[in-house]
């Protein structure tokens, strides 16, 4: 027997949350509605989803306007590392991508160090963009300035 449910969690090789999926009636009943993963679609389950599909829409515009507003300020900021050189302005130590995340940090601008696209360590004194990733939609490049200690 088939039950047609409404995912509220991703499931892997299922759907994603909103999605309405057929499957067996054990499945469901026994680990998809237990589990909080999904309710049956009954009437009043679908105009929650509505409902619940707004409110999810409203967030991500808020999520995506404020991922905007940060990349606007990233692009004006300079982060200055003052760091011990070698000859031909080689470092002896280098500068990270957590070294960057927590500038912003103190900058007031929460980034993960995992979304600054910083393809390998900065080993040398100059002035560098460091691409970040603030949303799926949304990235802004950070002007990083490494000078001799």
């Amino acid at each position: 027997m088939q039950i047609r449910v409404i995912l509220l969690e991703a499931v892997e090789k299922l759907g994603t949350p909103g999605d309405q999926v057929t499957v067996a009636g054990g499945y469901a009943r026994n680990f998809l509605i237990p589990q909080g993963l999904a309710v049956e679609a009954t009437p009043g389950n679908l105009r929650a989803l509505n409902q619940i599909k707004a409110r999810a829409a409203k967030r991500q515009d808020r999520v995506l306007r404020e991922a905007r507003e940060k990349a606007e300020r990233l692009t004006s900021l300079v982060l200055t590392f003052p760091r011990a050189a070698g000859e031909q302005d080689r470092l002896f130590g280098s500068v990270a991508a957590l070294d960057i995340a927590e500038a912003l940090a103190k900058e007031g601008i929460r980034a993960d160090r995992k979304r600054i696209l910083l393809a390998e360590p900065i080993k040398s004194l100059g002035e560098f963009r460091v691409p970040v990733r603030l949303h799926a939609e949304v990235s802004a490049e950070v002007r990083v300035t490494v000078v001799r200690a």
